[in-house]
C-alpha cells in the first residue's frame, strides 16, 4: 500500500512509520521539518504541494497535533486545539480535492474524550463523554473539547469516497526513548514509581504492536468507520500499573506521591498532572466485536515484553 503519514515524526508516527515500512508499504510522512528520504514539508495548515502525495495514495493515518507533553497554559492548550483541528481540516481538504483519493483515512483521537470516572469502564458505545464531571480542574473539560473538535473536523470534511476512522487511543507504550512507557520506567528505576495520589485512578494503554496489528486491521476492515478505542481490554488501577511495571524490572520499591508532590514533579517535568491523575477506564468494545485479538492483552504481559525490549535490561 501507499500510506501517507501526516505528523509522522513523533512517538506514535514513528511506531507506524517503522512497522509499515517493514512490511513492505510505501510510507510517505508530511512533516514541518523534513530531513529525510519519505519525508514532505507541509505546515499543517494550508493546502500545499505536499497533497500530492495523498492523491493516489491507499491510507492516510493523520497524527498530527501538538504535543500534551507539556504545561497547560492557556497558550499550549490553544496550540494543541488549533494544531489537530487545522491539520485534521486540511487532510481532508486534500482527500476532497484528489482524484484518486484514499479508500481510508484513519485519524487520530484520544481516550481523554471520555469522562473521569472510577466505576465504570467506557466503550464506545456506552462510554460517557468527559466536560461535565464534578471536583476537577475546569481545564480538564477543554481536553475533552479538543478531541471532540478534532473528531468533529474529519467528520465534516467532505471526502464521500472515503472511509474515516477516528483512533480514540490509550497511551501507546513502546521501549522508544522518550517515550511515555520509558518515562515512566525512568521514575520506577529511581524508586519514584509509586502510587500517586493514591492509586485509584485508572490507565488505560495499548502496546505497540497491538496498537500497529489494530491500525492494519482497521485498515482492512471495510465495515468499520466512526470512533474506534484504541486501547488494551486490561486497564488499571494506577497503584497496580505501577506495581506491576516495577516488578517487570525488578525494582522492589516505589515511593508514593501526594497530589501537591506530583504538581511539583510535573512543574520540573514541565508537563501536566492530568495525564497522572484522570482516570482513564477505557475498553476497546468495537475492536473486540469485530474479533480482533490482542498479542498483549494484560499488563504483566505486555510491561515484561517491553522490558525486555529495553536498551540496559535486566538479566
Amino acid at each position: 500500500m501507499k500510506v501517507v503519514l501526516p505528523g509522522g515524526t513523533g512517538q506514535v508516527g514513528t511506531i507506524l512509520d517503522r512497522a509499515l515500512t517493514a512490511a513492505g508499504h510505501e510510507v510517505t510522512v508530511l512533516t514541518r521539518r523534513p530531513r529525510r528520504a519519505r519525508q514532505i514539508g507541509w505546515d499543517g495548515i494550508t493546502l500545499g504541494p505536499w497533497a500530492e502525495a495523498i492523491d493516489g495514495c491507499d491510507v492516510v493515518v493523520n497524527l498530527a497535533g501538538r504535543s500534551v507533553s507539556c504545561r497547560y497554559t492557556p497558550a499550549n492548550l490553544r496550540a494543541m486545539m488549533d494544531s489537530r483541528v487545522d491539520s485534521a481540516r486540511v487532510v481532508g481538504e486534500a482527500i476532497a480535492v484528489a482524484a484518486r483519493p484514499p479508500r481510508v483515512w484513519l485519524q487520530m483521537s484520544t481516550a481523554t474524550i471520555y469522562a473521569h470516572r472510577f466505576d465504570a469502564a467506557h466503550d464506545e458505545a456506552t462510554g460517557a463523554i468527559g466536560g461535565c464531571e464534578p471536583d476537577v480542574p475546569d481545564y480538564w473539560a477543554y481536553s475533552v473539547q479538543i478531541a471532540e473538535n478534532w473528531e468533529r473536523a474529519q467528520r465534516e470534511a467532505p471526502t464521500p469516497a472515503t472511509r474515516k476512522v477516528s483512533l480514540r487511543a490509550a497511551m501507546v507504550m513502546s521501549p522508544d526513548h522518550g517515550g511515555v512507557f520509558d518515562v515512566l520506567l525512568g521514575l520506577a528505576r529511581l524508586g519514584l514509581g509509586g502510587p500517586v495520589a493514591g492509586g485509584a485512578q485508572y490507565v488505560s494503554w495499548i502496546h505497540d504492536e497491538d496498537f500497529v496489528r489494530a491500525v492494519a486491521f482497521l485498515v482492512d476492515r471495510e465495515d468499520i468507520d466512526g470512533p474506534v478505542n484504541l486501547a488494551s481490554p486490561g486497564p488499571l488501577p494506577h497503584r497496580e500499573f505501577m506495581r506491576t511495571l516495577r516488578a517487570a524490572w525488578g525494582v522492589p520499591v516505589g515511593l508514593p506521591a501526594t497530589r501537591w508532590m506530583a504538581e511539583l514533579g510535573a512543574f520540573v517535568f514541565r508537563s501536566d498532572t492530568e495525564l497522572l491523575l484522570k482516570s482513564r477506564r477505557v475498553t476497546p468494545g468495537r475492536l473486540r466485536e469485530a474479533g480482533f485479538t490482542f498479542t498483549h492483552p494484560t499488563w504483566d504481559s505486555a510491561a515484561m515484553d517491553l522490558v525486555q525490549r529495553m536498551p540496559g535490561r535486566p538479566r
